[in-house]
């Protein structure tokens, strides 16, 4: 994200933040208001909440959450300058990528990054369900076709990913150069991954971070069992 453009004044749609485990990087980093958060599990939040930010975080930083199931983006009545959709459309269905899409069609400035990812097959996914767990694929012309259905140009990214995903940027058209950071060949990634690397280094004396990392090391403490085992971080979502 950050290689895309992603800096503390921006605002940040996370569609299915799940147990914040992203949000509890982008909320220290962003300004106060500025991250918003779409999952429809609220337990799964207050867990993240409870676990990775704490109260105090969340009142300096004011993160904005809805529940919402059916891929209402619009429900926060604003646009964004970047939304995230990260493991979501490897297990939608058709039907569900087009309501998201219709719905970023929505919230998207003309300068505005859609970073999404997907697992790349032979065939599409046919059903009408979400698949979890397990997963769904579809080809990169389909994907490249529902944004275009949308007024979204599709562009591949390069970034490697623990599960294998594939991610790609959805921009507006004539917004192209936005994503060219990483619309990239492979054998050029390293240098990009080097400049991200350099600009994390950078972010991790940002002072918000700290303060992030410092209560989340503080809860940590806390929950501590009487017997000196830390529980395990809530990764679920």
């Amino acid at each position: 994200m950050i290689a895309l453009g992603l800096r503390e004044h921006h605002t940040l749609l996370d569609i299915g933040c799940g147990s914040l485990r992203g949000g509890k990087l982008f909320i220290p980093y962003l300004l106060p208001g500025h991250y918003y958060g779409i999952e429809p599990e609220r337990w799964l939040v207050k867990e993240g909440i409870s676990r990775e930010l704490g109260q105090d975080l969340v009142r300096l930083k004011r993160p904005e959450f809805s529940h919402d199931s059916s891929f209402t983006l619009s429900t926060f009545g604003r646009q964004f300058d970047f939304i995230l959709a990260q493991s979501i459309f490897s297990h939608t269905s058709k039907a569900q990528i087009h309501r998201c899409l219709e719905e970023a069609d929505k919230v998207m400035s003309p300068s505005s990054l859609f970073i999404a990812n997907y697992a790349i097959g032979e065939q599409d996914y046919e059903g009408d369900d979400w698949v979890y767990p397990g997963g769904v694929t579809f080809t990169p012309t389909s994907m490249s076709r529902f944004g275009a259905e949308h007024g979204l140009t599709m562009m591949p990214i390069y970034w490697p990913h623990p599960h294998g995903l594939s991610w790609f940027v959805f921009v507006r058209p004539g917004n192209e150069s936005a994503a060219d950071a990483l619309a990239q060949q492979p054998v050029q990634l390293q240098q990009a991954l080097a400049m991200c690397q350099k600009r994390l280094a950078e972010i991790e004396g940002h002072p918000y971070v700290k303060l992030g990392m410092w209560i989340r090391q503080t809860l940590r403490r806390r929950l501590t069992r009487s017997d000196g085992v830390v529980p395990p971080p809530s990764n679920v979502g």
